[in-house]
């Protein structure tokens, strides 16, 4: 009964990023091959208009030392193969820059639109795919029209370039079986240069078309419904490693936002190693001070660490630090009862500022009295920020 409320469910909202990334790792990325056959063909037509000459001149020079062999070596059946070969040899060097240029071109298309995606999924064999009623709706479906009009129009964009090139070239090109073999070459490669880059001119606008298609087909195809959505919240979030992960994360960012406040503290009281405490006050802010870094063992060694560097006065005071450690969170003021022994340890912080500045003896650290109900007691419970 649930499957048939999701089947007829409209697919309204956009795919998660689990869904994309579980799409990609299927290898369903969108792709324009208008896009890739426009960048090929581009990159071919620069590298031509830049290095074509030199082409035509190697092809030039093959041409001219296959067609300079003495009658001798022509007819002699052991020289042919070996002039043969050293002619492909010749022949691929001339060909290997441009062809090594284009391969390049063809792999960084895709990153472009999609990103590289390899999967082993989308080469497995699907009974699907075998079905012929799935392939009748394949070849007459919608995506097979739109492909359809796509060719035509590619095509017909392509023919009229073609035909309106070879007009305006037409005395180029019929000139070309009149002149020496040299400058003939150097022509020719001129001409296909143009036209390769005329032709991409035209597949750019085919490609601007096709290229925002293909991202809402996919993204079309990778929809949800909102029963889809909840499910995959419910999945991810319910997933004991990821709540873990989560609750490790978000205590290393608290941890790294406490210990940024650190050397903004007005003081830090300790116990002197189990316990640490962090306080701060601004008369313009809080009625008390506040804590603003508290912690045990580690934690506490990192506070003082911290506090040492940026020059924040260390007190030790191990009742305090108890009681402190033991009644407040972060981000509270103290409480009534620590008032008295607390507003002794910023005296003493004040005198030691002025000590600082003017100069003359350190003066005496105070030991607070602090309640005794306040304190846990060195063996008390400790709770471990």
């Amino acid at each position: 009964m649930a499957e048939n409320q999701d089947s007829s469910q409209e697919k309204t909202e956009q795919p998660t990023p689990k869904r994309l990334q579980d799409a990609k790792k299927k290898g369903q990325v969108p792709r324009s091959r208008e896009l890739s056959a426009m960048l090929v063909m581009m990159t071919g037509a620069i590298f031509l208009i830049g290095f074509g000459p030199i082409m035509a001149g190697n092809v030039a020079d093959i041409l001219r030392q296959g067609l300079s062999y003495d009658r001798e070596a022509v007819m002699t059946s052991q020289h042919l193969p070996l002039y043969f070969r050293l002619a492909v040899m010749e022949g691929i060097k001339v060909v290997l820059p441009i062809m090594g240029v284009l391969f390049i071109a063809a792999l960084a298309a895709p990153t472009l639109i999609g990103g590289w995606s390899f999967s082993l999924q989308a080469l497995q064999p699907k009974p699907s795919k075998l079905n012929p009623v799935s392939g009748f709706k394949r070849i007459f479906g919608t995506k097979a029209l739109i492909e359809l009009l796509k060719a035509i129009g590619k095509f017909g964009m392509v023919a009229v370039v073609a035909a309106v090139m070879f007009w305006l070239f037409r005395d180029r090109f019929l000139a070309l079986g009149s002149v020496p073999l040299p400058r003939g070459l150097f022509e020719a490669g001129q001409l296909v240069a143009i036209c390769f880059l005329v032709f991409t001119t035209a597949l750019i606008v085919v490609a601007a078309i096709d290229v925002p298609y293909q991202i809402w087909d996919n993204t079309k195809k990778l929809k949800m419904t909102k029963q889809e959505v909840k499910d995959e919240m419910k999945e991810t979030e319910g997933k004991p490693e990821v709540k873990r992960k989560i609750r490790e994360t978000q205590q290393e960012m608290s941890r790294q936002r406490m210990m940024e406040a650190v050397p903004k503290a007005d003081v830090v009281v300790t116990n002197p190693s189990h316990f640490a405490v962090a306080l701060r006050y601004e008369p313009t802010r809080s009625d008390a001070p506040v804590v603003v870094a508290k912690g045990t063992d580690r934690v506490a060694l990192r506070i003082r660490e911290i506090a040492t560097e940026n020059e924040v006065p260390i007190l030790e005071a191990p009742p305090l630090a108890r009681a402190l450690h033991a009644s407040t969170e972060l981000g509270d003021e103290i409480p009534a009862q620590l008032y008295r022994a607390v507003a002794e340890v910023l005296g003493w912080v004040f005198q030691l500022r002025r000590q600082r500045s003017r100069g003359g003896p350190r003066p005496k650290a105070p030991s607070p009295d602090v309640d005794p109900d306040m304190d846990p007691g060195p063996d008390g419970r400790r709770r471990r920020s």
